[in-house]
């Protein structure tokens, strides 16, 4: 089992804010853009706080 440290990190395209891999992701990592489903339906930039 690994450490929530040791997860591979993104930044969210709609806030910027950083997140972790999720296992739901797991096949689709490299697609992942967004947080969560807030941050896409509201896709205003990075950093578009």
């Amino acid at each position: 089992m690994r450490k929530k440290a040791d997860l591979p990190v993104k930044h969210c395209a709609g806030c910027g804010l950083p997140f972790a891999w999720r296992r739901r992701w797991a096949r689709c990592w490299d697609e992942v853009r967004y947080c969560s489903e807030r941050c896409r339906r509201g896709r205003t930039g990075a950093g578009g706080l």
